[in-house]
């Protein structure tokens, strides 16, 4: 049985405001009521710079029990050093987050930079950077890493290549490990547009045909406006209306 995981790309979205989050709900309580209808979340402002205790604390506290959160690192690591020399700044993430989440830490997300090209040098430099204790994806922004000398070198180490729909790449469900991670940044208008029904339909039943797989986690960024929320919920139906059939 693959234990499905669906949610958004972050949850302090004004927009959202007066359409999902009621009129008069405060700010601090957003995660709360986003906690309510989905259990999970992918961490966006963690990209942005390096989180703190305090806030990862309360991430904790204010969400249920068998809620999980995914969290993307630092740019300062995936962008600026481009994992050159990163072996200390790894160390304190990687610590601060599993101290503060706990059961509630799902996958690490690497977004990497568009400049990003292919190489084996590249490749290994990020392999040996990750923490083989956590469940990390790494997702690339450069077509030249859909390659199976990619994912066969992922596939033995356990990391997960993070398959997307992102524009001019391909979206093929990759398999590299018992966990898929599936981001909808939007197309074509990135970050906004929503997604068909046929599409996602598509995209899970790509899933259900890979042997082997666990956990799935599907995170939608096409937060800027209310496309995000209403392709999430269509997912957690139309899997719910299939467990209802076994």
């Amino acid at each position: 049985m693959i234990d499905w995981k669906i949610g958004c790309s972050g949850f302090h979205y004004k927009e959202w405001k007066n359409v999902f989050y009621p009129e008069k709900l405060a700010a601090a309580k957003w995660l709360s009521y986003y906690s309510e209808h989905f259990k999970t979340l992918e961490s966006n402002v963690t990209f942005y710079r390096m989180p703190t205790e305090k806030t990862l604390d309360k991430w904790y506290a204010n969400t249920p029990d068998n809620f999980i959160f995914s969290v993307k690192a630092p740019r300062l690591i995936t962008h600026y050093k481009k994992f050159n020399a990163v072996k200390d700044d790894l160390d304190i993430f990687y610590s601060l987050i599993k101290k503060s989440l706990n059961d509630k830490l799902g996958c690490i997300l690497f977004q990497c930079p568009p400049s990003l090209v292919y190489s084996q040098e590249a490749l290994q430099r990020i392999i040996q950077s990750l923490d083989r204790n956590f469940i990390n994806v790494v997702e690339f922004r450069h077509q030249s890493w859909w390659h199976q000398a990619v994912y066969d070198e992922l596939k033995k180490n356990n990391i997960s290549f993070c398959s997307i729909s992102y524009p001019k790449l391909d979206d093929n469900v990759i398999a590299t490990s018992e966990t898929i991670y599936f981001r909808f940044h939007g197309i074509p208008r990135l970050y906004y547009s929503a997604y068909t029904h046929e599409y996602m339909r598509n995209i899970v039943s790509q899933i259900k045909k890979i042997r082997g797989i666990k956990r799935v986690f599907l995170y939608f960024n096409n937060t800027a406006d209310l496309a995000a929320i209403q392709n999430a919920r269509y997912i957690q139906e139309l899997l719910e209306a299939d467990s209802s059939k076994l």
